[in-house]
């Protein structure tokens, strides 16, 4: 495997690479889900410790994704059996149901088209990756973490919200933006904006960086 193949990896602002998969809900294409904002995670391998933590947080955080349209779906270099059997083995050991679907990736064809397989890590089992692909199929952000380190599940619930805030009210949001908290209004772009949006009634530090309610 070419080190070139390994490193191909989507861009925010284009289209995500579609696919059509077995999963452990059945067939999946990701067109399938057009309307649907989508968050395709991976992780390592299955029966694994931290992966086990990651999906039990997964898990926990499936309805209240679920509330903002919001499609969960898993993916690792590993076969349907065993992410059934995996699944099944957290629902009865540690209590969990996991509801969303698992890609069975056993010819990394996602992977290496969403560069998940990272050489420095390994070849074989992919790094923990987060897609968030919008309604329209469009890539529009991307987290990428190394295979010994559980992801923040907090941080994929903002920047979801953050995401949707932006779409919907056609603003910014500052560093360490919570839903509630005041958003950025965009910067105008010529002198008369400049003029016009220092009378507006926004809070404004200068005038490229104004604030809101929403």
């Amino acid at each position: 495997m070419e080190p070139e193949e390994l490193l191909q990896m989507p861009v925010i602002g284009e289209k995500a690479p579609e696919f059509d998969v077995l999963t452990t809900h059945g067939r999946l294409k990701l067109s399938d889900l057009k309307g649907k904002w989508v968050i395709l995670f991976s992780h390592p391998a299955d029966f694994t410790p931290v992966c086990t933590t990651e999906f039990m947080a997964f898990a926990a955080i499936a309805d209240e994704l679920k509330e903002l349209d919001v499609q969960l779906v898993g993916l690792s270099i590993d076969s349907v059996h065993s992410h059934l059997a995996w699944v099944r083995n957290i629902k009865e050991k540690m209590g969990v149901e996991i509801p969303f679907p698992i890609i069975a990736d056993l010819d990394m064809k996602v992977a290496k088209r969403y560069g998940m397989l990272h050489p420095g890590q390994s070849t074989t089992s992919t790094i923990r990756t987060v897609f968030f692909i919008d309604d329209k199929g469009v890539m529009r952000a991307m987290l990428y973490y190394p295979m010994f380190n559980g992801r923040s599940m907090p941080e994929i619930l903002r920047l979801t919200k953050a995401l949707q805030t932006s779409d919907e009210h056609g603003v910014a949001t500052p560093a360490n933006w919570e839903p509630g908290a005041k958003v950025i209004v965009p910067a105008p772009k010529t002198p008369e904006e400049i003029e016009k949006r220092m009378q507006e009634g926004y809070e404004c530090k200068d005038w490229y960086l104004c604030f809101k309610e929403l």
